[in-house]
Parts: C-alpha cells; sequence; structure tokens
C-alpha cells in the first residue's frame, strides 16, 4: 500500500504511478533486458503521466514536483521495472543541474524535450581512468572561434549508445574541480564514437564509453560558469543518490512481497514454508531494514525540500540502501530455491541489476568518506 503518512496529492499521484508501472512497465522489464534497451513507446508513455518532467517547471511542461514526491515515484518504478528508474534518475539529475545552473534560453531550449520523453540526455563524467576520483578529469576542452573542442573519452555513460546529447564534463583549465567546465553537447555528430559494454545488469540502459575527437560545441552550449562546472554535479548528485536508495528499495520491495506470497503458497513437510522460522523471520528482517533504509532517504529529500544540508542523510542512504536491497533480492530468490534462478523470473533480474547501484553515482565507500568528512570535520578523517 502507499504510505499513509504521505502528502494526499502525493498519495494520489504515487497510485497512479504505481497503476501505470504495474501495468505497463513490469511486463516489459525482462523484455527490455533481453533487447538492451527500451521501446520508444515506453518512454513516451512514461513521460506522458509525467515520470520525465518531474523537476522541470510547469512552464516548461514538468510537474514541478518536490524532493520528496520525485523520491516516492522512483520507488514506485523500480518496484515494477528497476531500469526504468535509472531514466527517472537521469531525466532528473540533468534537470536539475540545467534549471539551477543554465540560462533561461537554455532552460527553454533544453528541458522541454527532456520532459516530453523526446531526449534522453546523458551524464558524461567519468573517465577510463578516473572514476572515484571525478575531479582529476582530463578530457580537454580547447577555446575556438564560436565554441570549444572536447577531445577525450568518458566511460560508464548510462544511456551512452542511444541518448542524443550529453552533459559533458571536461577540462578547461588546469588545477582539479575548479578547472572542470559543463557542456550540454549534441552526440549524434561526426567525431563521437560509442562503443557498447557487455554488463551484468542494467543492460536495457545501454551503458557505453565515448570517444570525443574535435567535436565541435557552440558557446550557447555552455552550462554555467567556465571552469565551475564540477560543483553543479556534485550537487546534484546529493539529490540522485537518495532517489538511487529509493529504486534499489522498490525492487527489494517486490521481490520480498514475492517471496511472502510465494512462502504462504509452498508447501513443504505438509505445511506452508512460510511456518519455518528460517524463511519467516529472514523475510522480517530484510523487510524491517527496507523500510528503514526507505526512511532515511525520504528523510534526505524532506531535508533537501527544507533547503537544508542533506548531505550527510544521502550519503548514508546511497551506500546502504543498494547493499540492503541486494541481500533482500537474493534471499528472496533463495526463498523460492531453483524456481526463481532462472532468466524467465524476474527475481534473477533483479539480483543482477541492484549490483549496478552498488556502483552508479558514486561506490559505498566515496559515501562512506563524504558522511565521514562530516562527521569527524576533514581535518579527522580519510
Amino acid at each position: 500500500m502507499i504510505d499513509p503518512l504521505l502528502p494526499p496529492e502525493t498519495a494520489d499521484y504515487a497510485e497512479a504511478v504505481r497503476q501505470f508501472a504495474s501495468t505497463r512497465l513490469r511486463p516489459l522489464y525482462q523484455h527490455h533486458d533481453q533487447q538492451g534497451c527500451f521501446d520508444d513507446g515506453i518512454v513516451r508513455a512514461a513521460a506522458d503521466i509525467g515520470l520525465l518532467g518531474l523537476r522541470a517547471p510547469e512552464a516548461l511542461g514538468g510537474q514541478a514536483a518536490d524532493s520528496v514526491t520525485t523520491g516516492v515515484v522512483c520507488e514506485e518504478v523500480g518496484r515494477a521495472d528497476f531500469n526504468m528508474g535509472y531514466l527517472l534518475n537521469n531525466a532528473a539529475l540533468v534537470t536539475e543541474v540545467l534549471m539551477k545552473n543554465a540560462t533561461a534560453d537554455q532552460q527553454a531550449r533544453f528541458v522541454p524535450p527532456i520532459a516530453r520523453g523526446e531526449t534522453i540526455p546523458a551524464l558524461c563524467l567519468t573517465e577510463p581512468d578516473h572514476g572515484s576520483d571525478a575531479a582529476a578529469i582530463t578530457m580537454r576542452a580547447t577555446q575556438v572561434d564560436g565554441g570549444w573542442v572536447l577531445d577525450g573519452e568518458k566511460t560508464s555513460v548510462t544511456f551512452g549508445m542511444k541518448a542524443p546529447v550529453g552533459l559533458v564534463f571536461a577540462r578547461t583549465s588546469a588545477g582539479r574541480s575548479k578547472g572542470i567546465t559543463a557542456f550540454y553537447a549534441d552526440l549524434d555528430v561526426s567525431g563521437v564514437t560509442r562503443s557498447p559494454f557487455s554488463d551484468l545488469g542494467g543492460r536495457a540502459v545501454g551503458r557505453a564509453a565515448i570517444h570525443f575527437d574535435q567535436v565541435f560545441v557552440e558557446d550557447d552550449r555552455v552550462v554555467g560558469p567556465i571552469d565551475h562546472g564540477f560543483t553543479q554535479v556534485l550537487q546534484g548528485f546529493e539529490f540522485a543518490r537518495a532517489l538511487i536508495s529509493l529504486i534499489c528499495v522498490g525492487a527489494a520491495s517486490a521481490s520480498v512481497d514475492e517471496a511472502l506470497q510465494y512462502a504462504r503458497d509452498r508447501e513443504a513437510f505438509g505445511q506452508p514454508i512460510g511456518r519455518f522460522q528460517g524463511v519467516a523471520f529472514t523475510l522480517v528482517e530484510h523487510q524491517t531494514k527496507l523500510v528503514a533504509a526507505r526512511l532515511l532517504a525520504l528523510r534526505a529529500l524532506e531535508l533537501k525540500d527544507r533547503g537544508l544540508d542533506h548531505r550527510v542523510e544521502s550519503n548514508m542512504a546511497k551506500w546502504w540502501a543498494p547493499r540492503v536491497a541486494f541481500d533482500a533480492a537474493h534471499d528472496a530468490l533463495l526463498v523460492f530455491g531453483h524456481a526463481a534462478y532462472s532468466d524467465e523470473h524476474p527475481l534473477a533480474q533483479r539480483v543482477r541489476d541492484l549490483i549496478g547501484m552498488e556502483l552508479g553515482d558514486g561506490t559505498a565507500n566515496i559515501a562512506k568518506l563524504v558522511v565521514a568528512r562530516e562527521l569527524l570535520g576533514r581535518d579527522f578523517a580519510p
């Protein structure tokens, strides 16, 4: 059931999203995994009920949803199709960065196509030699008449195989974080080469490496101040990490729900297997942890909505929720036994998919590092 403590408007929208997700998204979850991409029609359908414009203002075709509503919606989508959660998170993160840093003209050009589902933007930050140490970016942007020329490679780009545009972070001056600039660059142009990954999970999102060879980007596609792009994405990550946590909780909650029903239906030794403590108590423990992880992520989003510092809570949720979710989905699969150890059952795919969120948008150790520096102070932390 939808959380009865949510504001009525949020609860009503969450219920509508749950109905859409269960009828339209869930049946395609494994299909998208097998074909390695989303159907264009389902992306547009998601956009039609506002899922891709959650953080965009109404004037630009969005929902103007608060952070908590965005998180609750991400959880409902993750419950039905985990990988569609990437789509929501990606759209919300890029929109968040654009609404805080782009000019009014840029917002009017770039945000509505995202909200309408016409454009799936990629976030191009990670490099082959610079993952967790993102401030060490080496990709160069050289200024020329009328714009900039990008040279270098980005890797582990979500939607990298299909995204027509990317929010690309490149070095524009010497230094670390203060020498990086953001560009909203076209990716379907000469000089851009894409190489897909063959992944364990998250196959529908088309993770890829993207190589830029003398790619020209116009001046009017620079987002925010030159040399200050790294701060933009860091601020967005705090928000995205809470959303990721809720996507994971949604997928794991669906897994536990399925295991609970199976524990009622499946009999062994003359009784439902739910009567065995080894089954019942394990599921109780996982349900407890999932509720706690959910509340932690929602707390982070509530703090954000109130304009308060939410770095600690967001990063606590990011390192903990994917781990809790993976463990819950794994043990749910074990409740089913061999019946779920197959591509025919969504549980096996959820286990594969959840691992990716232990890596994406910052590993557990990076999240712990952020928390440690807040709790101890930078002079006393790793």
